[in-house]
């Protein structure tokens, strides 16, 4: 399969006439067409002539090639896209065409990159299996009966699955590193204001960020490259410059120190991914990295404070969605999006803002230091990003507490502002995927593709698809 290689490999395909712009495009509706009755990782398809005929136009153009142009790539259903149905994967939004187009979707428009979908997420982000959306949860491709992770499970089951090349998705509190983990694909939360949120749908604005998910730390390393930056519509998107990622990734790892927090090894994680971790641990030893462990005693408290914070964001946010605007009472909320609101609303109100919202918000405060402290003496934090394989589907929305613990390894990078890698690490002896993330300071995205990159150059496991598509 042409989807099966890597972004720069696509590319110089393409220049080389080894194959056409056209022929990716039909591969790739023709997987979409193959897989996805049974995966169900899209909520709007954009019409295939249309995009073959924007392919024909590349393939016959006489312009400089960016490395995207003509690129396949899907975006999480919570961007707005001028003409183009956004829903959010919510019945409030399930007729909403917007009039303006997201900052990051433009981008890649202006390169030259072909948009296929937008794909299925838990509605609004509340969730961390995309079970919580009305258009159906999306399926594993590793294994149909599992949940693909979420809110952005649709991109994750799409990449795994060759509907797409890559995927814009977005992450809150493991939105993107979750599904990256259960879908065998690499995923990277950004720093805050790393990559513009204008035009993104807001779950909890504070927490936000927008980011690349691929079949590699390479991919996204190109992908980064091209989105990030100042943005004069997003007052919160950081003027740092933006480096060129791809020219760190072939670095040594020779004096790297990783921090290994032992104390997230133990109770309520899965045996086979804590051996995988340490497999992994093995691993970087091997090419030249020091690991070292540490503690991180504070990380008991991480749920605690988002799940305070991020629903007191989020009832600000929904409140715009009013029968005054858009016609339709709060039965078109889900139940999960219902008990973030009342949640948030209730630490909001009189009486309760400072026993829970201002401790929240101090609490975070105290991770920031944690983080500061282990990050100044290390260039990396290494740890799991699931505390279980891939859920059968109906386990996590059944049991919400068993839905917030899943996000136990991934809650805490958000409040923080820092950016943290997703990439494979291994199987289950049922053969569904294990990841691993690390986390690094801010605005050190480079350093965390370059690890990350290291690893996958020593090991196959990225490169491995699921039975259905094999």
């Amino acid at each position: 399969m042409i989807t099966d290689k890597s972004i720069k490999e696509i590319h110089l395909g393409l220049r080389k006439k080894e194959f056409s712009c056209e022929e990716l495009i039909k591969e790739t509706y023709g997987n979409i067409e193959k897989y996805d009755s049974r995966i169900n990782s899209a909520i709007t398809i954009v019409d295939k002539k249309t995009v073959l005929d924007k392919a024909r136009q590349t393939d016959n153009g006489k312009k400089e090639f960016d490395l995207l142009t003509g690129m396949p790539f899907v975006l999480k259903d919570v961007y707005v896209t001028r003409g183009i149905r956004t829903t959010c994967a919510s019945n409030v939004l399930a007729d909403y065409i917007p009039q303006y187009d997201a900052t990051v979707y433009k981008k890649l428009l202006d390169l030259g990159a072909l948009l296929i979908g937008k794909m299925n997420q838990d509605a609004w982000g509340h969730g961390g299996s995309t079970e919580n959306t009305d258009f159906g949860p999306t399926h594993n491709p590793w294994d149909l009966k599992r949940v693909a992770g979420g809110s952005s499970g649709g991109p994750a089951a799409a990449i795994s699955g060759r509907m797409t090349v890559f995927a814009i998705g977005e992450d809150t509190g493991g939105s993107i590193r979750n599904p990256a983990a259960w879908c065998n694909i690499t995923g990277l939360k950004v720093t805050c204001g790393r990559v513009s949120r204008y035009g993104a749908i807001a779950y909890a604005s504070s927490f936000d960020t927008i980011g690349p998910m691929g079949k590699s730390a390479e991919d996204c390393a190109v992908i980064l490259e091209r989105i990030a930056g100042k943005d004069p519509y997003d007052a919160t998107s950081s003027p740092a410059s933006v480096p060129k990622y791809t020219s760190f990734l072939n670095k040594p790892l020779k004096g790297r120190k990783i921090a290994l927090p032992k104390d997230l090894l133990g109770k309520g994680l899965d045996v086979e991914i804590k051996n995988a971790i340490l497999k992994a641990v093995n691993k970087f030893a091997e090419i030249g990295a020091e690991i070292e462990e540490v503690t991180m005693p504070i990380f008991d408290y991480g749920l605690a404070v988002y799940y305070v914070i991020a629903p007191c964001e989020t009832s600000s946010n929904l409140a715009r969605y009013d029968g005054i605007r858009y016609g339709f009472d709060r039965s078109k909320f889900t139940e999960e999006t219902i008990r973030r609101i009342m949640i948030g609303t209730y630490a909001l109100s009189a009486g309760y803002y400072d026993a829970f919202y201002r401790k929240a918000q101090k609490a975070r405060t105290l991770f920031i230091k944690a983080y500061q402290d282990i990050l100044s003496k290390y260039d990396a934090i290494l740890m799991p990003v699931n505390p279980t394989p891939p859920t059968v589907i109906g386990e996590l929305m059944s049991d919400p507490l068993q839905n917030l613990l899943a996000d136990f390894y991934t809650v805490t990078q958000n409040p923080v502002g820092v950016p943290s890698l997703a990439v494979p690490c291994g199987f289950t002896k049922d053969k569904l995927p294990i990841g691993m993330q690390l986390i690094g300071k801010m605005f050190t995205e480079e350093l965390l593709l370059n690890i990350g990159h290291q690893y996958q150059q020593v090991t196959e496991w990225h490169k491995q698809k699921p039975d259905i598509i094999s």
